[in-house]
Formats: structure tokens, sequence, C-alpha cells
């Protein structure tokens, strides 16, 4: 990764931040982004610690926001003329429905909007790489069903075994799935990465009720018991992400999904469906239209 620029999203903590120290002590430039400015200081001086090198700087943005994108993409700018790798990898898991100041549900805004929104701000960058990676992040149990009536969590936020987290993480997928396809021809890849489960600071604040119901009788002996025993190793869940990014094995592969191994796995019917594709792609399309627009 010697000369590469790669920018990671939700990068000060969790399975991030361990992406960023991996492609960094890879000899990777990188660039954090990040809500809280001392946790992003913080995160920078330890990761270039580890990698043995100063080319780590942090960026602070809330990215569920339009402005908040728009400012990002123009720090961006200022920093590189090019772009490597983009990670789109933040995540929310929040217990009932919120809107953004955009009036956008919020964790439809974290898990799609933003990787779409932010992939078409950065696309003169990456496509200036010559060979440029757009990976996104999908977490959970996803590969439900997509439910177009029901993007935003319009008609339902929570149900027995339904989740609003699961469903745009089901959606960045059918997104990617898509985004792959329009950026054909362009040298810019784009591919999802499932990092399997990790007691993350997300995993840690997340409040029972965010789970679907039939899971909630067992989420405390996982979140206190299983996860801190089993799942603490992050870097296991940064090998999906940082092997799509340094990979020579995966050059030129777009539109593809890879499971927790960093194995090409089929992508669920769900994503499979043109219909649900297209509703997304509008969706985005119409969401995004202002931010792009004044770019």
């Amino acid at each position: 990764m010697q000369g590469k620029t790669v920018l990671i999203t939700g990068s000060t903590a969790g399975i991030g931040k361990e992406t960023a120290r991996g492609l960094a002590i890879r000899g990777a430039s990188v660039i954090l982004v990040g809500l809280d400015t001392i946790e992003a200081r913080q995160a920078v001086h330890e990761i270039s610690r580890d990698a043995g090198h100063d080319r780590v700087q942090a960026l602070v943005a809330d990215i569920t926001s339009r402005d908040g994108l728009a400012q990002l993409a123009s720090q961006v700018a200022e920093c590189s003329d090019s772009l490597d790798v983009l990670i789109n990898n933040v995540g929310l898991n929040l217990p009932a429905r919120q809107l953004t100041a955009d009036g956008v549900e919020r964790m439809f805004a974290a898990h799609v909007l933003a990787p779409f929104t932010l992939t078409h701000l950065l696309l003169p960058q990456l496509r200036r790489a010559g060979a440029a990676r757009v990976i996104n992040i999908t977490g959970g149990i996803p590969g439900g069903p997509i439910e177009r009536d029901n993007l935003q969590a319009e008609r339902r936020f929570m149900g027995w075994t339904f989740s609003q987290y699961n469903h745009t993480k089901t959606m960045t997928m059918a997104m990617t799935y898509r985004l792959a396809q329009e950026l054909a021809g362009t040298g810019v890849t784009a591919n999802v990465a499932y990092p399997g489960h990790g007691y993350t600071p997300m995993n840690k604040s997340t409040a029972i009720k965010a789970f679907p119901m039939v899971y909630r009788p067992i989420a405390p002996l996982v979140l206190k018991v299983i996860a801190p025993l089993f799942l603490s190793d992050l870097t296991r869940s940064a090998r999906p992400s940082v092997y799509l990014a340094s990979s020579h094995e995966v050059e030129g592969i777009s539109g593809a999904y890879f499971d927790h191994k960093g194995r090409h796995r089929p992508w669920p019917a769900s994503v499979l469906d043109e219909r649900n594709r297209n509703a997304l792609w509008e969706l985005c399309t119409r969401l995004s239209a202002d931010t792009l627009q004044n770019a």
C-alpha cells in the first residue's frame, strides 16, 4: 500500500480504526473520519505510532448530514488530489426511528445515503487514482427482504425478526451492486465486505430495544458475556476490509460480496431483485441531488 491514500469513515474507533491501523501498517496514507475531535486525535497518535510513519490524519464530520458530507468532500480535496480507496464503514444501531436535520431516517442516512453521496462527491479523486476501490461495509444480519415501501422505516422500524438496522445494511448491499454497474468503465470498483460480529463501541452501547423482539431475551447474554469473551479481537473483523483494500487478488473485481473471511459469496435474493436496486437508487439520487449539484 506504499503510495496509496485511503479514506475510512467511522475510523476513530472500532472496526474502522483497526482497518485504518492495518492499512497504515502496510504503508498506506490514511485519512480517518470521525465525530469526536479528541477521539480522532488519539486515533491518529496510536495508528501513527503502530505504523511507524506520520501519514495519518483525521477529519471530523457528521456524514449523516448533507452539509457534513459536502464539508468532508471539500476537506478531502484539500488533503489529497487522488484517492485510491474509500471505505464507507460508519455504523449506527438505534432503538427507535430518528430523523436527521435533513429529514432522512438516520440509519438509512448513515448506511445507504452517505456511501452513495460520498462516493459521487469523491469520484474525481477516485478516478484520478487510476484503479480506485470503493468498499462498503455491511453488518448485523443482512440479506433479508428489502421493503420498497418502507425504506426509511416509514411503516415499521422494528418487528419480531425485523430491524431497520439489518434492513439498511441489506440496502447497503443492493445500492453497492447498482453502484458497481454505474461505475463500470471508470476504473473504480465497488464491493461489499461483511466483517462478522465484533464487540465494538457501537455494540457495547446498543440498547436492548434495538434488537428485534425475538432476540431480546438472549441479547443481554450476548452483549455482556459472549461478545466480550469471544468477539473482542477487532483485528479479525477488520480483515475483510483490509483484504479488499490491499490485495492484488481482487484487483479489477467489482460488484461482489465478500464474507468475514474474505471469501466471495453470492448476493442475497433481495439484492438481486432489480426493483429493489432501482428503488434505492432513485431515492438516493433524489435525496442527494442538492448536495451533488452544489459540489
